[in-house]
């Protein structure tokens, strides 16, 4: 998200696409969610796409070459790796925005659902859900550091729709480089998922504008029937000066790992994840 589609870099103002009330949300009208990619390389375990981004694409500066590997290193995990460089000075901050129902793959509500996020600050939103720069310690509905039903807090997070918000990964990381992000179980199933990232930050969202979308089996994907825990860099970091630099530079390597591992119990895991 980038507040009133805008920001300025080395000098420079840049007008980017507002598709999003007055602000610019997921890379704008095209984003490259929407756009082709190609498939450069693949095994039976892994894919690799690759996308060229040319220099004013949505209002970008800089042409930009990015890649992304979806790999199943074992069969309970999926490992997600992105790769860009850009020929200016850019912007970027990817990320994986699937939805996700333990359940019944989006036919039922995901209230039930448990969930515990290795966050102790978050980032507070306006109303029209751009960060208003300042970083919150959790508490009341926002503070999901032990696990608790999705649905507990969901009238009672900050913009009263549900959560939508970013939250500030502790900083410390593990022998791979990654940090824990969160762990989600659904009782019923038994179907349990854990999130590590090299990422600063995430953005938990429960699909609070799910509305009745056409899903596969016939389902209708409604409000709050998938959640989404988008591994990323702080929103509207090209304006907020003191969250972290989503810059990327001519001759560096934007970088950026997420592995999500699955597994299935009688009871909710419980220790470190």
């Amino acid at each position: 998200r980038t507040a009133n589609a805008a920001f300025e870099l080395d000098g420079k103002s840049f007008k980017l696409a507002a598709n999003n009330g007055p602000n610019h949300l997921h890379g704008g009208n095209v984003g490259w969610d929407k756009q082709l990619w190609y498939c450069e390389a693949q095994t039976e375990t892994s894919l690799t796409m690759a996308l060229l981004s040319e220099a004013g694409d949505e209002g970008y500066p800089g042409r930009c070459v990015a890649r992304v590997t979806y790999s199943l290193p074992t069969p309970n995990q999926l490992r997600i790796e992105y790769r860009a460089t850009a020929d200016e000075p850019t912007p970027l901050s990817l990320t994986n925005h699937a939805y996700w129902n333990l359940r019944d793959g989006g036919r039922t509500s995901v209230r039930h659902h448990e969930i515990e996020l290795a966050a102790d600050l978050y980032t507070p939103v306006d109303a029209t859900s751009i960060p208003t720069g300042e970083v919150r310690a959790v508490g009341g509905a926002m503070d999901l550091r032990k696990r608790v039903p999705i649905g507990a807090g969901l009238a009672n997070a900050d913009n009263g729709m549900g959560y939508d918000h970013n939250y500030v990964l502790r900083s410390e990381v593990g022998a791979d480089g990654l940090r824990p992000v969160a762990r989600v179980y659904e009782p019923e199933s038994g179907r349990w998922m854990t999130v590590r990232t090299d990422q600063m930050g995430v953005q938990f969202y429960t699909g609070n504008y799910l509305d009745g979308l056409a899903g596969r089996g016939g389902c209708a994907y409604r409000r709050n029937h998938g959640f989404c825990l988008e591994t990323q860099s702080f929103p509207d970091s090209a304006n907020q000066r003191h969250f972290p630099s989503i810059v990327l530079r001519p001759g560096q390597t934007y970088t950026h790992t997420t592995v999500h591992e699955f597994g299935a119990s009688a009871a909710a895991p419980l220790g470190p994840f």
